[in-house]
């Protein structure tokens, strides 16, 4: 089943620049705004990937390592 979405007070010169790449795409405004928004929540899919592959790299490169606690330093650096 497909939704429907409506979006009131568009700029009308973001209207306008939709409607000359629209044109220039040879589709109509509702194809190019259908293709803007896929687009849009891919690229977000894509940035969680993305965070999630850092994240992962991370956790690899210190895996096994035993890293030392910073307690004290910190205390050293409060008391300054």
């Amino acid at each position: 089943m497909m939704s429907q979405v409506l979006v009131r007070d568009v700029d009308s010169v973001i209207l306008e620049k939709l409607k000359r790449r629209a044109r220039k795409n040879h589709r109509s405004l509702e194809a190019e705004l259908r293709l803007v928004l896929e687009q849009a929540a891919t690229d977000d899919q894509d940035e969680e990937n993305d965070i999630q592959a850092t994240l992962e790299r991370v956790q690899a490169m210190f895996a096994g390592r035993r890293l030392s606690d910073s307690t004290e330093l910190l205390r050293e650096d409060r008391e300054r």
